[in-house]
């Protein structure tokens, strides 16, 4: 299906995540449809954080209804120490425990993006690096009481109060937020999407 009065494509969100809204709005566009995916995150045995990104990138994609003209994006932001995952923190103590294994050390980011429109599928995995400041008690037991660790890989976003802990990136803002601008525009346009359409 496409838009009659734009002839451009109807584009899928598989996403609930605000940031990843925000950041498509940055380049202009806005999904016509936001349809969260319901999968089992949980990684495999042994399996390493970039892999495991990019199969919940594609598993999220597989579970998003769209027609044969759609256009669907899903992305999974995975944080990792080493070759373990940290992944969305169950309560405050977990929030706490990453916080102190990322305390005054470095760490990755994968973010991995899916697209498809019919039966053709287009996939990217970005990886950043960030440094974390050694977090004091205070610092670190003040975050906690902000609440921004819930939902968050690694229990924390660079986007919110915890970018004040980030002295240094090396890689894409963007990704680290959950949606790199620039693989996203490359595949939506490769996929047929308009993205630099005059609006």
């Amino acid at each position: 299906m496409t838009d009659t009065l734009t002839q451009r494509p109807r584009l899928i969100l598989g996403s609930g995540s605000p940031r990843r809204l925000e950041l498509l709005a940055v380049l202009g566009i806005t999904p016509d449809a936001v349809t969260p995916p319901d999968i089992d995150e949980t990684p495999r045995k042994a399996e390493l954080p970039r892999d495991y990104c990019a199969r919940i990138a594609a598993e999220k994609l597989a579970a998003i209804p769209a027609g044969p003209e759609d256009i669907a994006l899903c992305a999974d932001t995975t944080v990792a120490l080493g070759r373990r995952i940290l992944g969305k923190p169950a309560d405050e103590e977990e929030a706490r425990r990453f916080l102190d294994l990322l305390s005054g050390r470095r760490h990755r980011v994968y973010t991995a993006l899916a697209v498809k429109r019919g039966d053709k599928t287009w996939a990217r995995v970005t990886e950043s690096r960030v440094r974390m400041k050694r977090l004091s008690e205070s610092e670190r037991e003040g975050y906690l009481a902000t609440g921004d660790w819930q939902g968050k890989a690694g229990g924390y976003s660079i986007q919110g109060p915890a970018g004040a802990f980030i002295p240094w990136i090396s890689g894409s803002h963007s990704a680290i937020v959950g949606l790199p601008l620039a693989e996203a525009a490359q595949l939506l346009t490769a996929a047929g999407y308009p993205v630099w359409a005059a609006r």
